[in-house]
């Protein structure tokens, strides 16, 4: 991740914010919970948050937050889960994942978190449903 720099589109999907410390992604991959979402640190590289000053770590969750509440207003899941694995990929990002009533997971981690996804074969969210969906949370996102 560090050495992708600042891209407009990571790992096939398309960022909706670029804050001073982290940008974040919709995701394409249709894992079944609308508006996933990941926040990606751009600082110098960490693995874990622990690592970060003070500073950085209030930055960080500040616009982890902004992220999740875009998401929470656009979509209107029953709750958002925020979570940083970084087991197979070590450098600080949160997954921002809206939970929901019928997401066919209650009371556990969303399926797709265990789930080994092929970007060449899993499934994607409809192009007309994407570009509505960066269009909304883009706008919500706005400074």
């Amino acid at each position: 991740m560090c050495a992708e720099g600042r891209p407009d589109i990571a790992h096939g999907s398309s960022r909706i914010f670029e804050g001073r410390v982290s940008d974040a992604y919709l995701t394409r991959i249709d894992v079944g919970q609308p508006g996933y979402s990941v926040v990606i640190w751009r600082g110098r590289h960490v693995s874990d948050p622990t690592e970060l000053s003070k500073d950085e770590a209030s930055a960080y969750f500040d616009e982890v937050l902004r992220v999740g509440r875009a998401i929470e207003k656009h979509y209107l899941p029953i709750k958002m889960n925020f979570e940083m694995l970084g087991n197979s990929l070590p450098h600080l990002h949160t997954h921002a994942v809206p939970r929901y009533l019928d997401d066919g997971e209650p009371g556990h981690p969303a399926h797709f978190m265990r789930a080994d996804l092929d970007p060449k074969t899993a499934p994607m969210i409809p192009e007309q449903a994407y570009a509505r969906d960066l269009a909304a949370l883009r706008e919500l996102l706005r400074d």
